[in-house]
């Protein structure tokens, strides 16, 4: 059987030498030949290598973003004492039980007590601050039904973390306090000049306020106290707290919570700033891990609302 140039038998393989002598082969054509120099050789090497590593930088960069965003809340270390499955429940009997009926019709009921169709001044304010107390301790003690069994509820308000030892609140207190007067005189310039220039000041808490020294006491014992432990208590002791641990990430939680705390005070023209106001709390409590630090930045932002409001 021969194939092509070889002679193949039984016994063994001949190579035809003189067809091999006769035959010419066609020159091989050097410039497509791949070049294997030194230079063509470090381009090809090294230029992987760089990609590599703008990719491992990259990623690197990335993953501490994300770690220091993870590491700003310490809220997911912190033990709460209520279910994930009891949060909207328990902020539903909050609303429609305590907030609601006590915020629009708690002064019609002291007005029918009183047998009084408009309130003295002096009068309303002393009222408003009974009315607001009355919320805060049912609020406590709706808070202390819905708990888990056996935990106490003082505990969990002045748990502390390892991580919010080491931040103090007094800090986080200073800090955002600073930068919730920054966030409100830009907004309200933002808002002055698309909008235009509006009163800013409340005229029935302005006209409670020179109504004497009972009502201006009253309302500042009010506001400067009674309301930012109410409300530092409902939207981020427990709503925040109980988001923050309930697998969802803090910065949602904080959006969420400042969102509800927006929509609780009923006021559309102040809901903006509310929400700022919020967030800025529930930043600062995420920090720091304590209700002492959103509770300081909340009493003397109030503080100063009410003294501007009295030299206005």
């Amino acid at each position: 059987m021969i194939l092509g140039s070889w002679s193949i038998s039984p016994d063994k393989i001949i190579i035809n030498r003189e067809i091999c002598r006769k035959r010419t082969f066609p020159p091989i054509p050097t410039n497509n030949l791949p070049d294997f120099s030194i230079f063509s050789t470090k381009f090809i090497i090294t230029k992987p290598v760089v990609a590599s590593f703008k990719c491992s930088s990259t990623k690197k960069e990335y993953n501490n973003v994300e770690n220091i965003f993870e590491e700003f809340s310490v809220l997911s270390s912190l033990e709460t004492p209520w279910g994930g499955d009891s949060i909207w429940s328990t902020m539903g009997l909050y609303f429609f039980s305590l907030h609601i009926p006590l915020s629009f019709g708690g002064l019609s009921v002291v007005a029918q007590i009183l047998q009084q169709p408009v309130l003295d001044p002096q009068i309303e304010a002393v009222s408003i601050l009974l009315i607001v107390t009355m919320e805060l301790f049912g609020t406590l003690a709706l808070l202390g039904y819905t708990k888990k069994t056996d935990y106490k509820l003082a505990s969990f308000f002045f748990q502390s973390s390892e991580f919010s030892k080491q931040r103090r609140w007094v800090k986080a207190s200073c800090l955002g306090f600073g930068f919730l007067i920054f966030l409100v005189f830009l907004t309200s310039f933002v808002a002055d000049i698309l909008i235009g220039t509006k009163d800013v000041n409340n005229p029935m808490q302005k006209e409670i306020l020179s109504s004497g020294p009972i009502a201006k006491t009253a309302l500042f014992f009010l506001y400067c106290f009674i309301t930012p432990l109410l409300e530092e208590t409902v939207y981020r002791g427990f709503l925040l707290t109980s988001l923050c641990t309930s697998k969802m990430k803090w910065q949602q939680a904080v959006i969420l919570s400042s969102f509800i705390f927006s929509l609780a005070h009923f006021s559309s023209d102040s809901s903006p700033q509310l929400f700022i106001i919020g967030c800025v709390l529930g930043c600062s409590y995420c920090w720091s891990g304590s209700l002492l630090s959103s509770f300081t930045i909340h009493a003397l932002y109030n503080a100063l609302t009410l003294i501007v409001t009295i030299l206005s």
